[in-house]
């Protein structure tokens, strides 16, 4: 099966309970053939949850959902060793955690501690867990989705530059147009639990393989480092990055887009990367990997802004 058909299959298996959204699980789609994690940001009730649920069902792949509170904790990510009773000799028996799961949903990342927030880390970074000196491997694929609510920032805890850096994308979830919300309205959620595996997680894998094989030109590299580079301020004479960055991408992001372009390009039917492959994945690339000054935040510019400024001063140059 072409990876092509791979996408068409599960966005059409997916439309009977998520209207629209197509850009969103097309990028859903792109971070699972990397083997990456994305955050997704958006108001309440524009199905975050859902779509992440849906996706996980049409690939069968194991979905839990972790609810991140205040007063969460590491072991109740992670899992915890517990003495085990039933046996003559007691002895402690490892727990596993929610984070033992395919696709691990962390709704609401932004409202747990730091501590808790660094669970993840180890997990994203290695897909393994290291729980009082004992090490132990996560399912294959794994995957983290986080959400995050962008209007309500009361008790909060922001992620922290490295943590941000370690997902692949930022994804927005913006409102369904007039005609998509209609649509919506006849949806009953309960077809959520009737959708169908229609593609095996070994193909899922297969997919991930074959993004290696995908060629990049040198041409197509100079861009990518070219964009990322004069996203900082040491680094550019860009004057726009100068006055409203403190803080620009650093490697991992080339890296990121590299890898993402690749995956973009396999999707769109081609094994080879072009400039366009590039372009439809800068921004949820980049946008959460470029730190504003205050200068910044008080006219109201916004990472997307500056990425589309040095997106086009970059074509000039090269």
């Amino acid at each position: 099966m072409k990876p092509i058909e791979v996408f068409d299959k599960i966005k059409k298996e997916i439309s009977k309970v998520i209207v629209g959204n197509e850009k969103t699980l097309k990028f859903l789609f792109l971070n699972m053939v990397c083997g990456g994690h994305s955050i997704i940001e958006g108001v309440p009730g524009l199905a975050k949850t859902m779509i992440v649920n849906a996706l996980a069902k049409t690939l069968s792949l194991e979905f839990n959902r972790i609810q991140f509170t205040p007063d969460l904790m590491p072991s109740d990510i992670t899992g915890t060793e517990v003495i085990d009773f039933t046996k003559d000799k007691k002895e402690f028996t490892f727990l596993k955690g929610p984070i033992f799961a395919n696709i691990v949903l962390a709704d609401e990342i932004n409202r747990t501690p730091p501590k808790t927030q660094s669970a993840l880390l180890q997990a994203m970074q290695e897909k393994k867990v290291t729980i009082l000196g004992k090490t132990y491997e996560l399912p294959e694929p794994f995957f983290v989705f986080a959400t995050q609510n962008p209007i309500e920032y009361q008790g909060t805890y922001p992620l922290p530059e490295a943590q941000l850096d370690r997902f692949l994308f930022k994804i927005d979830l913006n409102y369904p147009s007039r005609e998509e919300e209609k649509l919506i309205l006849s949806i009953c959620q309960e077809e959520l639990y009737n959708l169908k595996e229609v593609v095996k997680k070994k193909d899922l894998i297969s997919l991930q393989s074959k993004v290696k094989e995908v060629y990049v030109a040198d041409k197509v590299k100079e861009y990518i480092v070219e964009i990322t580079r004069n996203s900082r301020p040491p680094e550019t004479d860009f004057s726009i990055v100068k006055e409203f960055i403190s803080w620009g991408a650093g490697p991992r992001a080339s890296q990121m887009l590299f890898v993402a372009g690749r995956a973009n390009a396999l999707i769109n039917g081609k094994d080879f990367v072009d400039k366009i492959d590039i372009d439809e994945v800068i921004l949820p690339v980049l946008k959460h990997r470029i730190f504003l000054n205050y200068r910044a935040t008080s006219e109201h510019i916004r990472p997307e802004d500056i990425i589309l400024e040095i997106k086009k001063e970059v074509e000039k140059r090269i």
